[in-house]
């Protein structure tokens, strides 16, 4: 039997956890909110994170990473994304030598401008022979409570991804393998960036073609940047690309498109913030895809207005101005 650590007891790593244990996998899930921890041990519930969802039996449940971490053979990590460094940095020691770790986050680093596998991988001397990444249309109430999904195991080492695609393989949950880490990744933290982007245009009020022109227009900035990083042109038409752009930025389940919708509708950043629920990658994300992108030349029009609306002050008319006073020019160019 496979033994899966997952650390964060958010929405998400609660949800993957119980991937995990309806998979077959022994699994144990590490918390820094004790009454959160203990809830999940004692009721099989999360009700800060999945309120109202009876977890699987066979999740135990702590707040000491040694007990979480011991003989892993997968580690799994969803805590924040800028704050990952900062939470995991201590745990390297506890991390079994021969472990898979698998990142579950969807961003990019502020200033270093890495993305998620590379922060574990630098912070605990993992090689890129043991990361993988989980990535696609992952709305976490929606796969607690069983509805199908497909999602991507992404990693340079086809015994790694195929180790985490067995460990959560399922009724309900399908994981295809990917050797695209970097497409994957980007790919997902930058569809946080694009939901925002759609919030705000349904916030306004704007209808289906707004958001349609969004989130096409979106893609082609994702794609751009990709091809730039060495990416594979087929992620961005997969699952981890088309697939959880469409759901993130169609879901009101997404904290980043109800974090734009507030916007839209005039709210202050700090009170949209609160409105989510918990962290919207999308909002500090956009400023590290924004200097990426710099860095490699790509036009990101969106992103920039995205930047531009909520950390430089812009009125919120910045997203749509972003698409439709674009120089006219042939699809695809």
């Amino acid at each position: 039997m496979t033994r899966a650590a997952v650390l964060g007891a958010g929405a998400w790593g609660t949800t993957f956890a119980a991937v995990l244990a309806d998979a077959g996998s022994d699994v144990t899930l590490w918390g820094r909110d004790p009454r959160a921890v203990a809830q999940v041990r004692d009721e099989r519930r999360n009700d800060r994170a999945l309120a109202g969802l009876e977890l699987p039996a066979g999740i135990h449940a702590t707040t000491d990473p040694a007990e979480a971490l011991a003989d892993a053979d997968i580690v799994a990590v969803a805590v924040p994304a800028q704050s990952v460094r900062a939470i995991v940095a201590g745990m390297g020691s506890l991390v079994p030598s021969g472990a898979v770790v698998t990142s579950l986050m969807k961003g990019i680093e502020l200033g270093t401008h890495q993305r998620m596998s590379q922060v574990l991988g630098e912070v605990w001397g993992v090689e890129d022979q043991r990361l993988t990444v989980v990535s696609g249309p992952n709305l976490a109430k929606e796969i607690a409570s069983k509805q199908p999904t497909a999602t991507v195991i992404a990693g340079v080492n086809p015994a790694a991804t195929e180790l985490v695609a067995a460990s959560t393989a399922s009724s309900y949950f399908r994981p295809y393998t990917n050797s695209d880490l970097v497409g994957v990744e980007l790919s997902g933290a930058y569809k946080n960036v694009i939901a925002v982007s759609v919030g705000i245009a349904d916030g306004m009020g704007f209808g289906h073609n707004t958001t349609a022109t969004v989130i096409t227009r979106g893609l082609a900035e994702i794609t751009r940047l990709g091809l730039a990083l060495g990416a594979s042109p087929e992620t961005f038409s997969g699952l981890a690309g088309m697939g959880d752009l469409i759901a993130t930025c169609a879901s009101p389940l997404s904290r980043n498109h109800t974090l734009g919708s507030a916007i839209g509708r005039g709210a202050a950043l700090q009170d949209a913030i609160e409105s989510t629920g918990g962290t919207a990658e999308g909002v500090k994300t956009s400023q590290s895809i924004q200097e990426l992108a710099r860095e490699q030349g790509v036009d990101v029009p969106i992103c920039d207005a995205v930047v531009a609306m909520i950390h430089d002050g812009a009125p919120k008319e910045a997203v749509l101005n972003a698409l439709v006073s674009r120089p006219r020019k042939a699809e695809g160019q």
